[in-house]
């Protein structure tokens, strides 16, 4: 394998990592959870993200196997999260003093997504392979939509949380 197939076959391996954690997460969320709205966008989030482990492991795979990425590997269509308040129903905010496990969920996840956006998108100028380049650029895309929609869901619930919670001074 030339030198620049096996930095690209390290940045696939980091980046499936990235993508497996974050299912887990997501799993993770969707089971602690005592909402059911946000439990179904967790299963969604942790299965899109599984689909882009199934995508990466595929081209890594090929890579190792060829020397090529996969000639088929598919991206399934991503998850919509545009509109107001997409992750919890009405009921999180009448117990929003108590939705502790939620705010922190939003939290790590925004972190997750942050870092998984900055790493494709430095992956993405780092390869000289036209094909990774594309779908690194794609995957950093897609992160960012996901990190865009937890820190609207985190802005939407912040102030009446730390106004509830007793963490606001006003």
């Amino acid at each position: 394998m030339t030198e620049n197939a096996l930095g690209l076959a390290d940045g696939l391996l980091k980046a499936m990592k990235a993508e497996r954690d974050g299912n887990s997460f997501y799993l993770m969320a969707a089971n602690s959870t005592g909402d059911p709205k946000g439990r179904q966008i967790f299963e969604m989030l942790a299965k899109e993200e599984l689909d882009h482990l199934q995508f990466l492991k595929e081209h890594y795979d090929s890579l190792v196997k060829t020397g090529k990425l996969s000639p088929t590997a598919k991206l399934h269509d991503r998850l919509d999260l545009a509109g107001p308040s997409p992750f919890f129903s009405d009921s999180l905010r009448k117990r929003i003093k108590e939705a502790h496990f939620e705010m922190s969920a939003l939290s790590i996840g925004i972190q997750l997504e942050h870092d998984a956006m900055a790493f494709y998108r430095t992956q993405s100028e780092l390869t000289a392979e036209p094909v990774a380049k594309a779908f690194f650029a794609e995957l950093a895309s897609w992160e960012q939509g996901h990190y865009q929609a937890l820190l609207k869901q985190q802005e939407e619930l912040k102030d009446d949380y730390w106004s509830e919670a007793g963490f606001s001074p006003f």
